[in-house]
Protein backbone atom coordinates (compact mmCIF):
# COMPACT_ATOMS: atom_id res chain seq x y z
CA UNK A 1 0.00 0.00 0.00
CA UNK A 2 1.26 3.82 -1.21
CA UNK A 3 1.76 5.89 1.94
CA UNK A 4 0.41 9.27 1.76
CA UNK A 5 2.96 11.64 1.35
CA UNK A 6 2.96 15.47 0.96
CA UNK A 7 4.74 14.79 -2.59
CA UNK A 8 3.07 12.02 -3.75
CA UNK A 9 -0.81 13.92 -3.66
CA UNK A 10 -1.38 12.45 -7.61
CA UNK A 11 -1.16 9.02 -6.57
CA UNK A 12 -4.67 9.09 -4.88
CA UNK A 13 -6.29 11.14 -7.52
CA UNK A 14 -10.13 10.50 -7.88
CA UNK A 15 -10.41 8.77 -4.48
CA UNK A 16 -13.39 9.65 -1.57
CA UNK A 17 -10.66 9.23 1.64
CA UNK A 18 -12.27 9.90 5.21
CA UNK A 19 -10.05 11.32 7.70
CA UNK A 20 -10.11 9.61 11.36
CA UNK A 21 -7.73 12.41 13.12
CA UNK A 22 -7.04 11.94 16.68
CA UNK A 23 -4.10 11.22 19.04
CA UNK A 24 -4.96 7.26 19.15
CA UNK A 25 -3.76 7.19 22.73
CA UNK A 26 -4.09 4.24 21.97
CA UNK A 27 -6.00 3.05 19.05
CA UNK A 28 -8.21 0.42 19.79
CA UNK A 29 -11.39 -1.39 18.49
CA UNK A 30 -13.55 0.97 18.08
CA UNK A 31 -11.44 3.00 15.71
CA UNK A 32 -11.13 0.09 13.65
CA UNK A 33 -15.03 -0.07 14.08
CA UNK A 34 -16.12 3.10 13.48
CA UNK A 35 -13.88 3.09 10.69
CA UNK A 36 -15.48 0.01 8.93
CA UNK A 37 -18.67 1.63 8.88
CA UNK A 38 -17.56 4.80 7.42
CA UNK A 39 -16.18 2.47 4.63
CA UNK A 40 -19.48 0.78 3.83
CA UNK A 41 -22.07 4.17 4.48
CA UNK A 42 -19.86 6.89 2.78
CA UNK A 43 -18.53 4.67 -0.14
CA UNK A 44 -14.61 5.68 0.57
CA UNK A 45 -12.30 4.18 -0.96
CA UNK A 46 -9.42 4.72 2.02
CA UNK A 47 -9.46 5.45 5.18
CA UNK A 48 -6.79 7.52 6.57
CA UNK A 49 -6.28 7.78 10.62
CA UNK A 50 -4.24 10.55 10.91
CA UNK A 51 -1.95 10.12 14.05
CA UNK A 52 -1.31 13.52 15.03
CA UNK A 53 2.42 14.64 16.80
CA UNK A 54 0.49 16.47 19.67
CA UNK A 55 -2.96 17.08 20.22
CA UNK A 56 -2.51 20.81 21.35
CA UNK A 57 -5.95 20.30 23.84
CA UNK A 58 -4.39 17.28 25.77
CA UNK A 59 -1.46 17.15 27.91
CA UNK A 60 1.74 16.02 27.01
CA UNK A 61 2.62 14.43 29.89
CA UNK A 62 -0.02 11.64 29.03
CA UNK A 63 0.54 10.91 25.57
CA UNK A 64 2.82 8.17 24.42
CA UNK A 65 5.35 8.71 21.82
CA UNK A 66 4.26 9.30 18.71
CA UNK A 67 6.83 6.21 17.42
CA UNK A 68 4.50 3.76 19.79
CA UNK A 69 1.13 5.01 18.92
CA UNK A 70 1.78 4.66 15.15
CA UNK A 71 2.65 0.81 15.66
CA UNK A 72 -0.26 0.55 17.87
CA UNK A 73 -2.20 1.53 15.14
CA UNK A 74 -0.52 -0.47 12.72
CA UNK A 75 -1.52 -3.25 14.52
CA UNK A 76 -5.46 -2.34 15.35
CA UNK A 77 -6.12 -1.08 11.35
CA UNK A 78 -5.35 -4.40 9.95
CA UNK A 79 -7.45 -3.80 6.70
CA UNK A 80 -5.77 -3.05 3.29
CA UNK A 81 -7.72 -0.13 2.63
CA UNK A 82 -7.12 1.57 6.20
CA UNK A 83 -3.50 3.89 6.26
CA UNK A 84 -2.19 4.47 9.25
CA UNK A 85 -0.25 7.48 8.77
CA UNK A 86 1.91 10.35 10.52
CA UNK A 87 1.59 12.63 7.83
CA UNK A 88 0.95 15.67 10.16
CA UNK A 89 4.33 15.37 10.97
CA UNK A 90 5.72 16.02 7.56
CA UNK A 91 3.44 18.76 6.83
CA UNK A 92 3.87 20.38 9.94
CA UNK A 93 0.39 20.98 11.59
CA UNK A 94 -0.83 20.52 14.33
CA UNK A 95 -4.58 22.03 14.05
CA UNK A 96 -7.43 20.32 11.86
CA UNK A 97 -7.96 23.48 9.87
CA UNK A 98 -4.31 23.86 8.81
CA UNK A 99 -4.01 19.91 7.89
CA UNK A 100 -7.07 20.06 5.96
CA UNK A 101 -5.83 23.08 3.72
CA UNK A 102 -2.61 21.42 3.21
CA UNK A 103 -4.28 17.96 2.22
CA UNK A 104 -6.71 19.58 -0.31
CA UNK A 105 -3.39 21.82 -1.61
CA UNK A 106 -1.41 18.51 -2.08
CA UNK A 107 -3.50 15.93 -3.33
CA UNK A 108 -5.59 17.66 -5.79
CA UNK A 109 -8.71 15.21 -7.01
CA UNK A 110 -8.82 13.91 -3.96
CA UNK A 111 -12.67 13.81 -2.03
CA UNK A 112 -11.79 13.91 1.92
CA UNK A 113 -14.42 13.27 3.92
CA UNK A 114 -14.20 14.22 8.11
CA UNK A 115 -14.38 11.71 10.24
CA UNK A 116 -15.19 12.46 13.95
CA UNK A 117 -17.13 11.26 17.20
CA UNK A 118 -20.30 12.83 18.93
CA UNK A 119 -18.01 13.58 21.21
CA UNK A 120 -15.54 15.94 19.30
CA UNK A 121 -18.44 17.02 18.05
CA UNK A 122 -19.33 18.87 20.88
CA UNK A 123 -16.01 20.09 21.70
CA UNK A 124 -15.20 20.95 18.20
CA UNK A 125 -15.58 24.98 19.11
CA UNK A 126 -12.98 24.77 21.10
CA UNK A 127 -10.61 24.48 17.90
CA UNK A 128 -8.72 26.26 16.03
CA UNK A 129 -11.07 28.04 13.20
CA UNK A 130 -13.28 25.09 13.73
CA UNK A 131 -16.30 26.53 11.29
CA UNK A 132 -13.41 26.19 8.23
CA UNK A 133 -13.56 22.94 8.72
CA UNK A 134 -16.96 22.52 7.82
CA UNK A 135 -16.42 24.34 4.98
CA UNK A 136 -13.26 22.82 3.47
CA UNK A 137 -14.63 19.09 3.67
CA UNK A 138 -18.34 17.49 4.67
CA UNK A 139 -17.56 16.08 7.98
CA UNK A 140 -19.60 12.31 9.49
CA UNK A 141 -20.21 12.12 13.18
CA UNK A 142 -20.39 8.64 14.33
CA UNK A 143 -22.79 7.97 17.42
CA UNK A 144 -21.08 7.65 20.61
CA UNK A 145 -22.64 6.14 23.86
CA UNK A 146 -24.31 9.16 26.50
CA UNK A 147 -24.46 11.44 23.31
CA UNK A 148 -27.69 12.37 22.02
CA UNK A 149 -28.54 13.11 18.49
CA UNK A 150 -29.16 16.24 16.36
CA UNK A 151 -29.06 19.67 17.80
CA UNK A 152 -28.57 17.83 21.25
CA UNK A 153 -24.78 17.47 20.25
CA UNK A 154 -24.20 21.56 20.99
CA UNK A 155 -23.21 24.59 19.10
CA UNK A 156 -21.56 23.05 16.24
CA UNK A 157 -25.22 20.70 15.52
CA UNK A 158 -26.95 24.36 16.00
CA UNK A 159 -24.96 26.12 13.59
CA UNK A 160 -24.59 24.31 10.45
CA UNK A 161 -28.06 22.63 11.27
CA UNK A 162 -29.25 23.40 7.57
CA UNK A 163 -26.42 21.10 6.16
CA UNK A 164 -27.30 17.97 7.82
CA UNK A 165 -28.22 15.00 5.43
CA UNK A 166 -29.88 12.11 7.16
CA UNK A 167 -27.64 9.12 7.46
CA UNK A 168 -29.56 6.86 4.72
CA UNK A 169 -28.07 9.45 2.37
CA UNK A 170 -24.78 9.89 3.99
CA UNK A 171 -23.18 8.27 0.08
CA UNK A 172 -23.97 11.57 -0.99
CA UNK A 173 -21.80 13.28 1.53
CA UNK A 174 -18.65 13.06 -1.32
CA UNK A 175 -20.48 14.90 -3.74
CA UNK A 176 -20.54 17.70 -2.27
CA UNK A 177 -18.13 20.61 -2.51
CA UNK A 178 -16.96 23.94 -0.88
CA UNK A 179 -19.13 26.33 -2.50
CA UNK A 180 -22.28 24.60 -0.85
CA UNK A 181 -23.46 24.80 2.39
CA UNK A 182 -21.69 22.99 4.83
CA UNK A 183 -22.49 19.32 5.08
CA UNK A 184 -22.63 16.62 7.64
CA UNK A 185 -24.08 13.53 8.48
CA UNK A 186 -24.65 11.36 11.79
CA UNK A 187 -23.45 7.77 11.01
CA UNK A 188 -26.30 5.14 12.26
CA UNK A 189 -23.23 3.27 13.63
CA UNK A 190 -23.19 0.58 16.48
CA UNK A 191 -22.42 2.11 19.65
CA UNK A 192 -18.51 0.85 21.04
CA UNK A 193 -17.93 1.31 24.74
CA UNK A 194 -14.13 1.14 24.46
CA UNK A 195 -12.57 4.17 25.73
CA UNK A 196 -8.95 4.93 25.21
CA UNK A 197 -9.22 6.72 28.77
CA UNK A 198 -10.30 3.89 30.14
CA UNK A 199 -7.37 1.77 28.31
CA UNK A 200 -5.16 3.88 30.31
CA UNK A 201 -6.38 3.90 33.49
CA UNK A 202 -6.16 0.08 32.96
CA UNK A 203 -3.16 0.42 31.96
CA UNK A 204 -0.78 3.10 31.51
CA UNK A 205 1.52 1.66 29.30
CA UNK A 206 -0.72 -0.14 27.14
Amino acid sequence: MIVPHPRNGQTFRGMRIGLLGGSFNPAHEGHRAMSLHALKALGLDQVWWLVCPQNPLKDKEEMASLAKRLVRAERFARHPRFVVTAIEAALGTTATVDTLRQLKKRFPGVTFIWLMGADNLRQIPKWQKWTEIFRLVPVAVFRRPSYPAGKGLGLAAIRFDAGWAPSLKAGALARQTGDQTPAWTMLDNELNETSATEIRKDNPWW
